[in-house]
Formats: C-alpha cells, sequence, structure tokens
C-alpha cells in the first residue's frame, strides 16, 4: 500500500539554499520510486479551520520505501540542506485503505 510524505513548509529562511534544494531534489526522489502528487497549490478549508502554508505531498509504494528514501546517503546532504533553509513540518502517512474497514 502507498505511504505519503506530507511536509508543511512554514517558511524559506534561506531562499539560496532552498533553490539549490529543489535544484536537486526531483531526481533523488524519482530514483527511490517516489512520485510528488502536490506542491503547493490553492487549498479550500472545507472542516475546520487548519490549513497548511505550502504542502508537499510525496507518494511511495509503501512505508519501507519511502524511509528508504528518506534515511538514503543519496538524500542525506539534500535534507540537511532543506532543513537550514525552511521551518515547517512532515510527516510520513502510511496510506492503509483496508483500515477502513
Amino acid at each position: 500500500m502507498s505511504a505519503y510524505f506530507f511536509f508543511d513548509v512554514k517558511e524559506i529562511t534561506d531562499e539560496a539554499k532552498m533553490a539549490e534544494y529543489r535544484q536537486k531534489v526531483f531526481p533523488v526522489v524519482e530514483q527511490f520510486g517516489g512520485k510528488y502528487r502536490v506542491v503547493g497549490g490553492e487549498q479550500h478549508v472545507l472542516e475546520g479551520d487548519w490549513q497548511a502554508t505550502f504542502p508537499v505531498i510525496i507518494e511511495f509504494e509503501n512505508v519501507e520505501k519511502a524511509r528508504r528514501w528518506y534515511d538514503s546517503p543519496d538524500y542525506r546532504d539534500l535534507k540537511a540542506l532543506r532543513l537550514a533553509s525552511t521551518r515547517g513540518n512532515m510527516v510520513l502517512i502510511d496510506g492503509d485503505v483496508n483500515a477502513l474497514g
């Protein structure tokens, strides 16, 4: 079952580092089978009052492959670059549709 990294970029603190991250991250995500599903975009709050600042969703085949990318030496320096250039939140969601019953 699919797994999803959900990033909410609250603030970019170093635009130059973030530009470098953007330039290099897409091929590394693809190398591990990841697919970008959302990068920003207009949001429509239909229930509650939560709203992401700048949402990014990346889909992987499963949690193991998602973690393999996130923990990989190929992403390690890029992760450090992202963490040094942004403030935000990130979660890994196991897309278990079987949990619905």
